[in-house]
């Protein structure tokens, strides 16, 4: 298995989700605005994906592109399997990156680092992104070992709850769901 050997191909949701449910962190994709998906293949086998999207604060894209708010994404989720060679992330983004810029008129993508979960950013230094400054630390909501952002519980379709967002502000009521803080995150940016 050589990193090079890897290929990369635009991908619907639906064939990713899984995988990023097992191997991201997260442990979910719930609530993304999803622009394009990528999946990272050892031959026909999926070892790695990545979903980039609409950032996730509407400020934020016109505060990382004040000209071109529209032309902002923000790389949602990336993971691979455990043992893939050393620069399988970086050749990755790399060469998405390379695909956004050729074939979207995307201009900025933002990333964050979550200290939470230990990360800083490594990845991201290594395809020149470069560090732009850092969240305050948050919170977020725990419901079945999966952390669920506070705007979950928000979210409306024609004036009402969804039922996701119903069914966790139900366990926060009942007890089955609870807040949690988290640390800050390093905010990375990347012009195109």
């Amino acid at each position: 298995m050589t990193v090079k050997s890897f290929k990369i191909r635009l991908v619907e949701r639906k064939e990713v989700r899984n995988f990023i449910e097992k191997w991201h962190y997260s442990r979910n994709i719930n609530g993304l605005k999803v622009s394009y998906c990528f999946g990272l293949y050892d031959n026909n086998k999926l070892i790695g994906a990545m979903i980039y999207g609409k950032p996730a604060m509407n400020n934020q894209a016109s505060k990382y592109n004040k000209s071109n708010p529209n032309k902002v994404l923000e790389l949602r989720r990336l993971c691979c399997i455990d043992n893939t060679p050393k620069n399988t992330e970086s050749y990755f983004i790399g060469k998405t990156l390379k695909w956004l810029d050729k074939n979207t008129d995307i201009e900025t993508i933002i990333s964050y680092a979550d200290m939470t979960y230990g990360h800083k950013g490594i990845i991201y230094k290594a395809t020149n992104f470069k560090q732009v400054g850092m969240c305050p630390p948050g919170k977020v909501i725990v419901y079945e070992g999966r952390n669920y952002h506070d705007k979950t519980i928000r979210t409306k379709y024609k004036g009402k709850l969804k039922p996701f967002a119903k069914k966790i502000k139900d366990a926060l009521d009942l007890g089955e769901a609870y807040y949690t803080k988290t640390k800050s995150k390093y905010i990375y940016l990347y012009e195109l």
